[in-house]
């Protein structure tokens, strides 16, 4: 059969103010916005008497869109809690045509269209005519017949790689001598395309079916927090299939008025996401918030996953209250996994917040050797999330595609917007910051030196130590297939010391990285005296030892003026307030050591403490025989009880089954305003419950019901919140069996 280009009529194109003699149509940015497309394209005047009832008319169009049913599961979207066909781009799928009659290709002719937006155009691939081929090409849109029987026609549908991401809307056309005829608009033939990680052609493909699994197909992860000596764990429920949340997805885009014509096109599309999941300067989803009051809305801790925030978004509109950097990367995840990216969730122990990118974060001493608080602004996070998404850099030179960072946590604006990346992972080891996008900054994120400098009372400073190893000490996520830490921090930097860390840095500095300390002027000599910082196992709310060390490598006798302080701190490093302040005198022999232990009180930080129950201490102490400085930084953080999960009743698909939450209070003062919340992916929509008041040392028992909606791996997470105890989880891994009798 001939194969003519399907038509479309010409209209009057509507002249939008600020846009005349621009462009003659306004942006596409809305992917829930739709004009009304004629059912009937007319070439001219329809002569009288013509009876349009002999020509091909379409009666029903099958979309074999059930989760059980072959498109769903071969373009692995039958997870998808939606009735909607979902495909991805760059793969075959198959419909079915019914005609009110057989159809004939010597004198019929139809194709079908897909159509997203407002204002469809060919050229930006919002207007996506799919002709009838006799073979298929790899890379752009075509349909071949599969099957002919009676009045239907089945055929195997090939999209283009490349295509747009989007809900789009789908009508079958029929060319006749007068004009073209179309299906009237069918909210039911609605489909959703999205990125495709197992297509070779797509720019997001991925080749490894293990990590396909991981890091598109897993809807539950692991956020690594806590510190680096103390790694603590909690699971985080992406649902990324869950109901609503594709259309809260597209619904971000939307809202950040990303044009459709750009969707096609990851890149763009997690630069967005970077900006738009923080509502910084733009409503987007997420209000951050570090100041531990959320009497306004809910605290960051309390969440547990993303579910509820992007649903909440999406029907508000609004920002969704509050978050912090976990909250921000735990929903990013599920937009990025939901869209088809690949993408998984970054942990970066001791994170700099290098404002001016200068690979230096200052702590000022004073004359004899303590932290002057009024000074040192700088902070280094104890820990800091972001995501890396997996996509080609067409853009950037060969070999720095595959992993790219991107944050949506607001710490620094880039062209104008919180937002930061994609940045390619491989650049940034390389010290490759030259290439788009926020380079610089992350590379500052993982390497930035801690230079500490004597200020004298005339204002003059000079430098007193510099430690190159504390920040980026560790970059974990979550390996494949289990729960435990991956550690990727030789992704990100060559090892302290060696001939690629150098050469590393060198590219960054020649590509505009500032270091106002180069390492030619930190030559310091190899120090004669050590010190050490150990604390005991800190459980929240109990008493505990620190330990410092105190090392004399030379053959002199030394005195040692120490002075330890612990602070009350955010998780981001700032500190609330000073709990502690002690003054050390040490003797040391030639070549010895001496341990000197400290008893902290309970009763010293409770009072105190902020959300993520984390203490800093700092100690400094002077040498005063050869007046040299010894400096260590140490962050304990305070175990908080757990969460007891328990599932009694069958663990079957569709039967009644009871969630038992208990927990403990182990404190001496009672707990106030208790905030329960549980739920998990296929197993129960999130559900919550709030206690006045829980006694000390007694136990609280909540019970709830739910249905299983899927079978296979689940887990529940439950979390606590009240203003005394934050970061309280809980989890269980269950197995849903299906049921048999249905």
């Amino acid at each position: 059969m001939s194969d003519p280009k399907p038509i479309t009529k010409e209209k009057k194109k509507p002249v939008v103010p600020g846009h005349t003699g621009r462009r003659s149509l306004p942006p596409n940015v809305s992917n829930r916005e739709e004009d009304e497309i004629p059912t009937m394209e007319l070439f001219g005047v329809l002569p009288r008497g013509t009876n349009m009832k002999v020509y091909l008319e379409v009666q029903a169009v099958h979309l074999f869109k059930m989760q059980y049913e072959k498109n769903k599961k071969e373009h692995h979207t039958d997870k998808y809690v939606n009735d909607k066909l979902i495909i991805r781009r760059g793969q075959t799928f198959s419909i079915q045509i019914d005609f009110d009659r057989p159809y004939n290709p010597d004198t019929d002719q139809f194709w079908v269209e897909y159509i997203i937006g407002r204002y469809p155009q060919q050229s930006k691939g919002t207007y996506i005519p799919i002709p009838i081929v006799d073979k298929l090409e790899v890379g752009k849109w075509g349909a071949i017949i599969t099957r002919k029987e009676h009045n239907s026609v089945n055929l195997t549908i090939l999209s283009a790689p490349d295509c747009i991401i989007g809900k789009f809307r789908m009508y079958v056309a029929v060319l006749t001598p007068h004009g073209i005829m179309r299906t009237n608009r069918n909210a039911e033939t609605d489909t959703y395309i999205l990125f495709n990680p197992w297509c070779k052609e797509d720019a997001v493909y991925m080749d490894e079916e293990q990590e396909l699994e991981e890091y598109v197909m897993d809807d539950v992860g692991v956020v690594f927090h806590g510190d680096i000596t103390n790694m603590k764990t909690r699971s985080w429920e992406y649902g990324q299939f869950e109901e609503r949340v594709l259309d809260a997805c597209l619904y971000i885009m939307d809202k950040a008025q990303l044009d459709l014509s750009g969707r096609g096109n990851p890149i763009k599309i997690s630069r967005v996401g970077s900006a738009m999941i923080n509502a910084r300067d733009d409503d987007g989803v997420i209000a951050g918030s570090w100041n531990n009051d959320y009497t306004m809305g809910v605290s960051p801790s309390a969440w547990t996953g993303s579910v509820d925030i992007l649903v909440e978004y999406h029907s508000s509109g609004l920002p969704v209250r509050y978050g912090q950097c976990w909250v921000f990367a735990g929903v990013f995840n599920t937009f990025l996994r939901c869209l088809g990216i690949p993408a998984r969730l970054v942990t970066n122990y001791f994170s700099a917040h290098d404002n001016d990118a200068n690979l230096q974060t200052d702590v000022f001493l004073d004359e004899d050797g303590k932290t002057n608080t009024s000074l040192t602004k700088d902070s280094i996070w104890n820990y800091h999330c972001w995501n890396e998404a997996w996509m080609t850099r067409p853009d950037l030179p060969v070999g720095f595609g595959g992993w790219q960072a991107v944050d949506a946590t607001p710490q620094e604006t880039s062209d104008g917007m919180y937002r930061c990346g994609p940045a390619s992972v491989q650049a940034i080891k390389h010290g490759h910051v030259c290439f788009p996008f926020d380079a610089p900054f992350i590379f500052s994120e993982v390497n930035s030196d801690i230079v500490y400098s004597k200020v004298l009372k005339d204002g003059t400073k000079s430098i007193e130590y510099v430690d190159k190893s504390h920040v980026g000490q560790k970059i974990v996520t979550k390996e494949i297939g289990v729960n435990g830490a991956h550690d990727i921090t030789d992704s990100y930097k060559f090892s302290e010391g060696t001939e690629e860390e150098r050469l590393a840095l060198d590219a960054a500095l020649m590509y505009g990285v500032k270091k106002e300390i180069r390492d030619d002027d930190q030559l310091q000599s190899v120090p004669d005296a050590d010190m050490d910082f150990q604390a005991d196992n800190a459980v929240f709310g109990s008493d505990f030892k620190v330990t410092l060390t105190f090392k004399n490598q030379s053959s002199n006798r030394y005195t040692i003026a120490a002075f330890l302080t612990g602070h009350i701190v955010y998780y981001t490093g700032v500190l609330k307030a000073e709990f502690l302040n002690k003054d050390l005198n040490v003797t040391l022999e030639p070549t010895s050591s001496k341990a000197v232990e400290v008893q902290i009180r309970a009763n010293e930080y409770l009072s105190k403490i902020v959300e993520q129950a984390s203490l800093h201490f700092f100690v400094t102490a002077r040498i005063n025989e050869t007046k040299k400085i010894l400096a260590k930084q140490k962050i304990v953080a305070l175990q908080v009880p757990e969460l007891r999960i328990k599932a009694l009743g069958e663990k079957i698909v569709g039967k009644e089954m009871t969630v038992l939450v208990e927990f403990t209070n182990p404190l001496k003062k009672k707990l106030q305003n208790v905030f329960l919340r549980v739920g998990g992916p296929g197993l129960m929509r999130t559900k919550s419950q709030t206690f006045r008041e829980v006694p000390p040392n007694s136990t609280l028992n909540w019970e709830e019901k739910c249905k299983p909606m899927r079978a296979g791996a689940r887990k529940l997470i439950a979390t606590l919140d009240c203003d005394t105890l934050r970061h309280v989880y809980g989890e269980l891994d269950l197995v849903i069996l299906s049921d048999s009798s249905q």
